[in-house]
């Protein structure tokens, strides 16, 4: 197989019979895994149709939400928030790694328990009690904010794990990268939505408190809405879809057969734990993640003050210069997650994206004296979250077994953790207001992660070819459906294959 081979051909590999698990969610819907029924191409278009109608825009808009809720750190930087809370030093620094310290602590308990009970109505309270704890952020000392932001990384630890888990759910393989690029790239609605907000307090005069502190309720009183629509619009898995009716839900499953991954299994398995353990492959999306949001986790909480101190903007025109940057990610993200499900070179794509993230950054990094090299920097520089929704979405499609597939999205999004908790570190406040040394962090790191992600496609190209010679690849239509009732790992599974 070469590095040409698209995805959707990967897809058409076969399985092998083996003896099936019994305590799959699905046998509630008996004669689905043993129908041979093929679906007809207007009938896969209908019910993907409806499927995407359901979820993508309530996802998009979970994320937009989130991400507001991250950035309101950085936009209330420039509102007066740091003078008001006292902070001086590397106390702003603090409060974007305190984030990612209460997010890092609760990764693994989160995903346990969206693995151990129903999962969008656990999400649904996750999303509520981090929107309580949003507003509670207007208040009048650095110790209590502190506080709260590590709270609130709690609290959103179980957003991108869902969705990962969602997204493979209900979507194949080949229709994962696009949709998980759409979500993920809604970030950049969330930022242009934040800044706006955050502008228009600014400009407004006669609010009743600090415009930083209304923001932070406004965007925690969203949040808290969004968590209730959650909790009745979203299904916990394919089977409870209210939206669907029988057959289009036994349909769903026959759809997703031939991701091999069988079905959302609530059995805990140490065995799985073990093999994510000794996965290369988790090892290399953990330092993936880490190289890649070190960046994030730097950018996420200053390219505000970049704007307004660095570049020379003032905060008022910061915040709305900001705007910029949303839209690229915005268009460029579902752009190339297009041109993968045309493609399937997931791999490929990825690494072109992150490589003009490098050349974006090394124009921030190296021409600090151009206000024009700085703008496109920082907004090219935008296209750098294409590389993590590759590795998510590689996650998604290539880890098969429900308990190995949640342990290996955790050590993933741990290094997310890590990343974004160093990354304000890089910003001293004695390099103020270049930042020099932090950006060059920037450039160094982004590098990083393209090494990485071309390692990523060199195993999976690699182990694909080992088990085409080994064991070839014919199935019938009996075995591939009956086999979506075992619970298998990619590594049991000998006639997975992986795509890139």
């Amino acid at each position: 197989m070469s590095l040409s081979q698209s995805t959707s051909d990967v897809e058409k590999n076969s399985i092998r019979k083996v003896s099936l698990d019994s305590d799959t969610e699905h046998e509630k819907m008996p004669g689905v895994m043993m129908d041979t029924q093929i679906i007809d191409e207007a009938t896969n278009k209908r019910i993907l149709r409806k499927i995407d109608l359901c979820l993508m825009p309530l996802m998009m808009f979970i994320y937009v939400v989130q991400f507001m809720d991250k950035s309101t750190n950085s936009l209330a930087s420039v509102m007066g928030m740091r003078k008001d809370l006292g902070m001086t030093g590397n106390d702003y620094s603090w409060s974007g790694t305190a984030f990612y310290i209460g997010y890092l602590a609760f990764e693994f308990p989160s995903v346990f328990m969206l693995q151990r009970f129903p999962m969008a109505k656990t999400l649904a309270v996750f999303v509520v009690l981090w929107g309580m704890i949003l507003c509670c952020h207007a208040v009048p000392k650095f110790a209590g904010f502190i506080a709260l932001r590590t709270i609130l990384g709690i609290l959103e630890s179980a957003v991108t794990p869902a969705f990962v888990i969602l997204t493979a759910q209900w979507y194949r393989r080949e229709e994962q990268f696009l949709r998980t690029s759409i979500w993920f790239a809604s970030n950049g609605l969330g930022l242009i939505l934040g800044s706006l907000v955050a502008y228009g307090l600014t400009e407004n005069h006669h609010l009743p408190m600090h415009g930083w502190k209304l923001l932070f309720i406004i965007t925690g009183v969203m949040t808290m809405a969004l968590g209730f629509v959650i909790f009745f619009h979203i299904p916990d898995d394919p089977s409870k879809a209210w939206f669907l009716n029988e057959e289009e839900r036994k349909l769903v499953l026959l759809r997703i057969a031939s991701n091999q991954q069988g079905f959302e299994n609530k059995t805990f398995k140490k065995s799985q734990v073990w093999e994510a353990l000794l996965d290369i492959r988790t090892w290399l999306y953990f330092l993936f993640s880490v190289s890649n949001n070190i960046p994030n986790g730097g950018l996420t909480n200053f390219s505000t003050i970049l704007l307004s101190e660095t570049i020379g903007l003032g905060p008022t025109r910061a915040l709305l210069m900001q705007t910029p940057q949303g839209g690229v990610e915005f268009v460029g993200c579902i752009f190339l997650g297009w041109i993968v499900q045309r493609t399937g070179q997931r791999c490929l794509i990825a690494t072109i994206a992150q490589a003009i993230a490098l050349v974006a950054s090394c124009l921030l990094a190296f021409l600090p004296h151009s206000q024009g090299a700085g703008l496109c920097g920082l907004y090219l520089v935008m296209l750098y979250p294409v590389g993590l929704i590759c590795m998510l979405s590689l996650v998604a499609s290539n880890t098969a077994g429900h308990t190995k597939k949640i342990t290996v999205n955790a050590i993933l999004l741990i290094g997310y953790c890590l990343g974004n908790l160093l990354g304000p570190q890089t910003f001293r406040a004695a390099d103020a207001p270049a930042y020099t040394a932090a950006k060059i962090c920037i450039v160094v790191f982004f590098g990083l992660a393209i090494a990485l992600t071309v390692v990523i496609w060199f195993v999976n190209v690699r182990e694909n070819k080992r088990r085409d010679r080994e064991y070839g690849n014919d199935i019938t239509e009996a075995e591939l459906y009956e086999l979506q009732t075992a619970d298998l790992t990619d590594k049991q599974n000998k006639h997975f294959r992986y795509a890139f």
